[in-house]
């Protein structure tokens, strides 16, 4: 299924949670003078306009990164790639997760792709230009077995599907596994939704299991409308770098101030 956009919810409090680890975390691996790579596997379209009606209709970015900014410290890598977009692209403007990471990275680096949406690949290429992305129309999880270990070895890999069918919880595990065997040193980042169903439950089970010392941050927040089955994410992190629980810590206490 290829419905999903994320249009209508980029800017909310997940959102949040996932692009101010992922900025922390690839803050810390670029303090050590070695390329890495990054790559992830459900790219979306890379910027958003907060400001469009997609985002407007559902005010997700109201309650969420609107109130969130502020919180973080001017120094805080998340808050200044949020804030490189805006000098870049207008006032507005909101980075996915590809921007968050393509503003963090330095020369030498590598970043990788991947979208399967028509539509959102075809933006996310218009975005991505210049950037040196190499961007591909591909279902993520295959190009992710495909090109690991990736050259440079160390570096980072975004997960993040629309969890659109059941499908996608019962393959995550098995998945990440795969990957991890081939690509022991890197660092494989899971964002996934707690819904009222519970169905993110047995995924993280067979996660914890398979990795056990495996870092796993939730955050709850109130539904962004009645009947709403969202009410909190999740980041299940498999070889965490140093600091990342303090990070999350300290994300936990901000999250609690809104």
């Amino acid at each position: 299924m290829l419905s999903y956009q994320h249009a209508y919810h980029a800017g909310n409090l997940a959102d949040v949670q996932k692009h101010a680890l992922l900025a922390f975390m690839l803050d810390y691996l670029t303090q050590k003078d070695k390329p890495l790579s990054y790559i992830e596997t459900h790219a979306g379209r890379g910027l958003y306009d907060l400001a469009d009606e997609a985002a407007l209709k559902t005010g997700e970015a109201a309650a969420g990164v609107t109130l969130a900014l502020p919180h973080f410290p001017p120094a805080h890598p998340y808050r200044q790639a949020v804030e490189a977009v805006r000098a870049r692209f207008g006032a507005t403007a909101y980075p996915g997760s590809p921007l968050v990471a393509a503003i963090g990275l330095r020369e030498g680096d590598a970043l990788h792709l991947a979208e399967l949406h028509p539509q959102e690949h075809a933006a996310l290429t218009a975005t991505m230009a210049g950037w040196g992305a190499h961007v591909q129309k591909r279902d993520g999880l295959e190009m992710a077995l495909a090109i690991t270990p990736p050259t440079p070895r160390r570096g980072l890999m975004l997960i993040d599907p629309a969890y659109e069918v059941k499908s996608d919880y019962d393959q995550i595990p098995r998945v990440m596994g795969q990957i991890a065997r081939k690509w022991n040193v890197g660092i494989l980042a899971l964002w996934y939704p707690i819904l009222t169903s519970g169905a993110h439950k047995p995924m993280l089970a067979a996660l914890q299991a398979a990795f056990p010392e495996g870092f796993r941050q939730e955050l709850s927040f109130p539904p962004a409308r009645d009947g709403h089955r969202m009410v909190g994410s999740g980041m299940f992190v498999v070889n965490p770098p140093w600091g990342l629980a303090d990070e999350a810590a300290r994300l936990k206490a901000l999250f609690a101030k809104l």
